[in-house]
């Protein structure tokens, strides 16, 4: 199985990036507009439509409002990976300072270095989202 971890420095707060990572029905669509153009909540999953026109199909694992981690994991959509179960955590780094740390882990193999890029663009869209916030 391979892992795909990626660590971003966000130049606002860990309580008002957590916000909206941390909200599981709308968060992808708030914190990458553009990269996300929709969002729709279904019971315990999540349809996120990306400009691509990928559409996928998230399962919320768990949502940990005192560590500020979610994890999620695929179970549908457009692309048909044997398994992807993904994390994302808020880490303060100073009062107006945090990083976002977002591991993956998918099989095939082959899907990660399309995923690990997928990924690092989705994480400029979301710092470009979040700076100065």
């Amino acid at each position: 199985m391979a892992s795909i971890s990626n660590e971003i420095r966000i130049e606002s707060s860990a309580g008002e990036v957590w916000k909206v990572i941390g909200d599981f029905a709308t968060g992808p669509s708030r914190m990458a507009p553009g990269f996300v153009v929709d969002t729709r909540a279904e019971a315990d999953c999540r349809v996120v439509t990306f400009a691509d026109g990928t559409v996928v199909r998230e399962r919320r694992v768990s949502v940990d409002h005192d560590t500020r981690r979610i994890v999620y994991a695929v179970v549908g959509g457009s692309v048909h990976p044997e398994h992807d179960n993904a994390a994302m955590q808020v880490v303060a780094d100073g009062e107006r300072r945090c990083r976002l740390v977002w591991t993956r882990d998918v099989l095939p193999d082959a899907l990660a270095a399309p995923m690990a890029e997928a990924m690092a663009n989705g994480l400029e869209v979301i710092k470009q989202t979040f700076d100065g916030t």
